[in-house]
């Protein structure tokens, strides 16, 4: 499949590549009122307005990219839970798939999988990229990361943890996952991190014992967070995704590492990795203090980010850096990452004119494997699901 016809789908809005509107709003409906209320008052622009389609050559590269960073951070240590939910994104373009980042707490696998679920018996143009009954794959997955810890114990209690969850924009979801986990027989708690409470057996939620943790934090190392910490270095709580995840996987510097051939070749990583990596992840160098002048004269051609930044917090394109701003970037820790522009979808809405806006593909992973591959769409430098038309996407293979 050629990469013009690719980019004339994402570049009109064909009707006979369309979503199903309202089968989307019948699946959303059918989480109950109150549920689609909250969604409709707090996010209303959770699902974006068209699917995003992408070639077999572009999910080969996507696959070929995560198989080699799967090589490339190695096994984990025995009787170590994984870590669930891990996102790869990428900026699709002409010049082929890039990866910019990995996160090891990647929102949106239960809203998509309810996306993708509301599209199954539509006749919208492609093939799904996802597993079959994602439901089940995901609770699979969470039952995988008790037994790799714990053994053949039944797992019986998971908390949904997050700093003020109930003010949390993807509150929708965490309740989402609840149900889900609830209608699979595993007892589901959503909580701020506050009230679990530390006693010699374990950690407890509003006096019951927690088995297990689905971690939803931005405090990557916990340090805000020692009785966390110190209960899951104690094993007394499995914890997904937890700071070795992060470090192993999602820490920037570790895509400088990446798209660095003399290191990978060090490591003795495979040639076939290594040109996969080089291909598709762009280079990634730390900012040092003492290179400013090279920094600041070729600062249009990288994208700066913070080590421990997500969510594009304290992101900047090189091109619309002030000094002031620059000047701080060289006094904190950032990586520069040569710039790969997303890919464009337009998107019409009814009663708008017609609009082009930004995507990103992210693939959802467990164990190396691709769970789900979906998309975001988006105006400005980053996903703020603030767009109208924009939101997570379908994403639609053409074979």
């Amino acid at each position: 499949m050629d990469h013009a016809f690719i980019a004339h789908l994402n570049g009109e809005c064909l009707d006979w590549a369309a979503m199903d509107g309202s089968a989307l709003q019948s699946a959303l409906q059918a989480q109950g009122p109150a549920w689609y209320g909250l969604v409709q008052e707090r996010c209303p622009h959770l699902f974006a307005a068209a699917p995003v389609f992408i070639s077999e050559l572009q999910l080969q590269q996507m696959r070929a990219v995560i198989a080699a960073v799967e090589e490339v951070v190695g096994a984990p240590a025995p009787h170590a839970a994984l870590g669930v939910f891990y996102g790869y994104d990428f900026h699709l373009n002409e010049q082929g798939t890039h990866l910019i980042e990995v996160n090891t707490n990647a929102g949106g696998g239960f809203l998509n999988a309810l996306l993708v679920g509301s599209q199954r018996e539509s006749n919208l143009y492609g093939v799904p990229v996802a597993e079959d009954n994602l439901e089940q794959i995901f609770i699979e997955m969470f039952r995988n990361e008790w037994r790799l810890v714990r053994g053949d114990a039944p797992l019986k209690s998971i908390a949904i943890v997050d700093e003020h969850p109930e003010s949390q924009y993807l509150l929708p979801e965490f309740q989402l996952a609840k149900t889900i986990l609830e209608r699979a027989g595993i007892t589901a708690h959503i909580a701020d991190p506050a009230v679990l409470e530390t006693r010699d057996d374990g950690l407890y939620c509003s006096g019951k014992r927690v088995d297990l943790i689905y971690n939803r934090l931005t405090d990557f190392d916990l340090q805000q967070f020692p009785h966390l910490r110190s209960a899951w270095e104690k094993q007394q709580v499995v914890l997904t995704p937890n700071p070795d995840h992060y470090l192993r996987y999602a820490d920037k510097r570790k895509l400088a590492l990446l798209s660095d051939a003399g290191s990978l070749r060090a490591r003795g990583v495979s040639q076939g990795s290594i040109n996969a990596l080089l291909q598709g992840v762009p280079q990634t160098r730390l900012v040092r203090a003492e290179d400013a002048e090279h920094w600041w004269t070729e600062r249009k051609q990288w994208f700066f980010k913070p080590v421990s930044g997500y969510g594009g917090k304290g992101a900047y394109r090189g091109e619309k850096l002030t000094k002031r701003v620059f000047e701080e970037i060289l006094q904190s820790e950032y990586v520069a990452q040569r710039l790969a522009v997303p890919g464009e979808r337009k998107v019409c809405v009814e009663g708008a004119e017609p609009q082009s806006l930004k995507y990103d593909v992210r693939c959802y992973v467990y164990d190396g494997r691709v769970q789900l591959v979906a998309a975001r769409l988006y105006q400005g430098q980053t996903t703020n699901f603030r767009t109208p038309g924009g939101g997570f996407a379908l994403v639609r293979l053409v074979e």
